[in-house]
């Protein structure tokens, strides 16, 4: 495994210092938002200080992410990197609601905001958010994915805000700034649901997207010398890093170059998964399988 920090532009360093930029400006953002009487401002708050949530496990758990196996963690730590994307959807699930919470009432009792200063404020969140992503820019990771996501849609939520500032500006329409909020609020929603539909199924081990385990059984039990393929399994550790592990019953005791020539044809029809790692167990016709009483193994 690979350690993924190298020289000054290291991820874990990208994103300590995104993580700054936007904790500070989610302190401005909150003391403006409650100045002008902005509720598209304190949901954009909100939602920012979710992000500064998410920076600072991002950068966590990306250190943690390169280091090698080791005790009771023999795979490594990649899937710490897709522990923080779960806990930061979850907390935007959270703060989203709470949002909701604040702004419907408004819907109907709407109050009037402060649009010169939430134009400045607009222009200042795009600029902030903005500079924020790019520093997440060539990141691989889920959780700084994740993230990077989260600060596209502050950038798109600003803006938003700072049209909604501008009609403000010439007309007398309230109830534009909490539906803003409100509308804000239900498109991170449908993000982070979408998020815990992609980060889901990597922890109950399913195999990845677009995989079909049946080709791949009948690729390998093509290869000669194989005469039956159970228990494939194929998962991944965080989206990116795929395993696989598989039995394969031989017709009979192969010589080493046999092996050898057998490993790399397995070798051959698994190359296009983007395999992390593989594990191929080898049985003789006459040698119980190694999971008995399993009906795969008859």
């Amino acid at each position: 495994m690979n350690h993924p920090q190298s020289g000054s532009g290291s991820s874990p360093k990208r994103i300590l210092a995104a993580f700054f930029l936007n904790a500070g400006f989610t302190l401005v953002e909150i003391a403006g938002g409650l100045l002008t009487n902005s509720t598209a401002i304190l949901a954009d708050a909100v939602h920012d200080l979710g992000d500064s949530f998410a920076l600072a496990q991002a950068w966590y758990f990306e250190r943690l992410a390169g280091r090698r196996g080791e005790g009771a963690y023999t795979y490594g730590y990649r899937r710490f990197s897709l522990l923080g994307g779960l806990i930061t959807t979850i907390f935007m699930l959270a703060s989203s609601l709470f949002v909701l919470a604040r702004a419907v009432p408004r819907l109907t009792r709407p109050d009037h905001a402060d649009a010169r200063g939430m134009a400045a404020l607009a222009v200042v969140g795009i600029a902030a958010n903005a500079l924020a992503m790019r520093r997440l820019g060539k990141e691989t990771g889920f959780s700084a994915r994740t993230v990077a996501l989260h600060l596209l849609e502050d950038v798109l939520g600003w803006v938003a805000v700072l049209v909604v500032a501008v009609v403000l500006l010439f007309r007398h329409v309230p109830i534009l700034d909490p539906l803003l909020a409100i509308l804000i609020t239900l498109y991170v929603l449908g993000r982070a649901f979408r998020n815990l539909g992609s980060v889901v199924p990597i922890f109950l081990e399913a195999a990845p997207k677009g995989t079909d385990l049946d080709a791949i059984s009948a690729a390998i039990g093509k290869i000669d010398h194989v005469r039956n393929v159970h228990h494939v399994h194929v998962w991944s550790l965080d989206g990116e890093h795929n395993v696989l592990s598989a039995h394969l019953v031989v017709d009979r005791d192969l010589a080493p170059e046999e092996y050898r020539r057998l490993k790399d044809d397995v070798r051959r029809v698994v190359g296009g998964l983007g395999l992390f790692h593989s594990t191929v167990e080898i049985e003789l016709p006459e040698e119980a399988c190694r999971i008995p009483g399993d009906i795969a193994c008859q």
